[in-house]
C-alpha cells in the first residue's frame, strides 16, 4: 500500500509556510485504513503489549483500532480539563507557551507495557510529554507506533534518545 499517496497534502494550513498532511483521506479509503493499522502493528508483534495508548485527537482513532487489533486496552491522553474522573498530568513547551496532557489516575496498572500511537510525529513535544506521563503512572512505554514522520523536525530522534524504538509508517519531508 502506498501511504503517501492516501494522505492528503493541504498547503499554508493551519498558516503560510506549513504543508499539513491530512490522514482524513486515509481514513476514509478502507483498504488504506485497513492496511495503517496492520502495518502500526506490524514492528512490535510477538511482543508483550498490554495497552494502546493514543494522543488526542487522531491518536484515539488509530490508536484504538491498534488495540482492538491487539486485542489489548487502549488509553486516551487527552488535553487538560477534558477528563471527567481523577487525573494525573504533565505539561509540555509549545512555540509560544505551555500546554498539558492528562490520563486518568486509575487508567494504568503499575509494570504494564504500553504503545503509544498517532497520526504524526514533528518536534516531538506532546508524544514525549505523553511518555513521561505514561511512565510516571507506573507503565513502560515499549515503543511508539506513528503514520507519519516529519524528520526534519527531530521529534522521532528526540524519542529515540530516550531509548523508545519508534516506526512510521511514511516520512515527509519539510514542514
Amino acid at each position: 500500500m502506498d501511504f503517501k499517496s492516501a494522505i492528503r497534502t493541504i498547503p499554508d494550513y493551519p498558516k503560510p509556510g506549513i504543508m499539513f498532511r491530512d490522514i482524513t483521506t486515509l481514513l476514509g479509503h478502507p483498504r488504506a485504513f485497513r492496511a495503517a493499522v496492520d502495518a502500526l502493528v506490524q514492528p512490535w508483534c510477538g511482543q508483550k503489549i498490554d495497552k494502546v495508548a493514543g494522543l488526542e485527537a487522531r491518536g484515539f482513532i488509530l490508536g484504538g483500532a491498534v488495540a482492538h487489533q491487539l486485542g489489548v486496552g487502549f488509553v486516551p491522553i487527552r488535553k487538560k480539563g477534558k477528563l471527567p474522573h481523577t487525573v494525573i498530568g504533565e505539561d509540555y513547551q509549545l512555540e509560544y507557551g505551555t500546554d498539558r496532557v492528562e490520563i486518568h489516575a486509575d487508567a494504568l496498572q503499575k509494570g504494564e507495557r504500553v504503545l503509544l500511537v498517532d497520526d504524526l510525529i514533528a518536534t516531538g513535544g506532546t508524544a514525549f510529554a505523553g511518555i513521561t506521563l505514561l511512565e510516571r503512572a507506573g507503565a513502560t512505554v515499549i515503543g511508539c507506533s506513528f503514520v507519519i514522520d516529519l524528520p526534519e523536525l527531530g521529534g522521532a530522534d528526540k524519542l529515540r534518545a530516550l531509548g523508545k524504538p519508534v516506526s512510521a509508517l511514511v516520512a515527509f519531508e519539510g514542514h
